[in-house]
């Protein structure tokens, strides 16, 4: 009976042990990546043996129900459902290349539905109090051009830590950032971010940089994904701010700003380094959140919000 039980475990969890390492190795995915998709297949592999489950080539659609349907009734939310559904699916068709399943069972399977989702912007007048640091310590002006370059420039936090200075050109205003699946994308700077960039390089070397990074910490390594998001919190609260400030929501706010003024919807989606243009369209949903409400509070026949 132990033999069995041993025989099933191997069964289920080295197929995902060399999906996972092919994620790693070929696919070069993030390490965030790898981590969620490692955590989703595991939980799944801990249901499917419960379930009586030995081997993928057993999971037919009914069963991915119902390592679905367990997992909800545990209190996953749909996003995270969704995305153990999503890994699900990927590791099917890699068992379909590797001619270990004919079909995949999670294909038929619809995600659960997600409340709409609207990112959280930060106003310009907010924007502008949050920037306006002036302090000439070197953490300061780092802090600044880090602040100046995301809202400036709508980069994700880990294109932000990841950039060296090989990859500017501020004679041209342009930097160069490797996004999601090493796509690299070619970005214009601001005259802000170009001032405050230069003044940071100035006193970089104060630091003893250990590398080419560009953004480093106190010690002179790369600067951590966490130190940024803490440094940003506490700018926030320094600059009066009623708002919790986020890499993230500097990267919204560049965006909702850039889409209400421009209306550009394709630039923004190059911009952002979007592959997929939906995903790019929920700021329109945004920017018509906030132009119904200037409707409602200044058009004199609107009053939709009174019946």
């Amino acid at each position: 009976m132990v033999q069995s039980s041993q025989n099933s475990h191997c069964l289920l969890t080295e197929p995902v042990e060399r999906f996972l390492n092919y994620l790693k190795s070929e696919k070069q995915l993030s390490l965030n990546t790898q981590v969620n998709y490692r955590r989703q297949l595991f939980a799944l592999i801990a249901i499917a043996k419960e379930a009586g489950i030995t081997k993928w080539q057993d999971v037919d659609s009914s069963a991915v129900r119902l390592l679905i349907s367990h997992s909800k009734r545990t209190g996953l939310q749909a996003r995270s459902l969704s995305l153990r559904l999503s890994a699900l699916r990927s590791f099917c068709d890699w068992l379909i290349k590797n001619k270990s399943l004919s079909a995949n069972p999670a294909r038929g399977v619809l995600n659960p539905k997600l409340g709409q989702h609207l990112p959280k912007n930060i106003d310009i007048d907010a924007i502008n109090q949050l920037l306006d640091i002036k302090y000439n310590d070197p953490l300061s002006v780092r802090d600044r051009a880090m602040l100046e370059l995301m809202y400036g420039s709508g980069l994700r936090l880990s294109e932000l830590v990841n950039l060296n200075c090989r990859e500017l050109n501020l004679n041209e205003g342009e930097v160069r950032v490797m996004g999601k699946g090493n796509k690299e994308r070619k970005l214009p700077l601001g005259c802000e971010s170009i001032k405050w960039i230069n003044n940071w390089l100035s006193m970089r070397n104060l630091l003893d940089p250990k590398d080419d990074a560009l953004f480093i910490s106190k010690l002179g390594k790369r600067i951590s994904p966490r130190n940024v998001e803490k440094r940003f919190a506490q700018w926030g609260i320094k600059r009066g701010l009623s708002v919790h400030v986020h890499p993230h929501k500097l990267r919204h706010s560049f965006a909702t700003h850039m889409l209400e003024s421009s209306g550009d919807l394709r630039a923004v989606q190059e911009l952002l380094g979007h592959a997929d243009l939906s995903t790019t369209q929920v700021y329109t949903h945004l920017d018509f959140s906030h132009l119904s409400e200037v409707y409602d509070s200044t058009h004199p026949r609107a009053k939709r919000g009174n019946k």
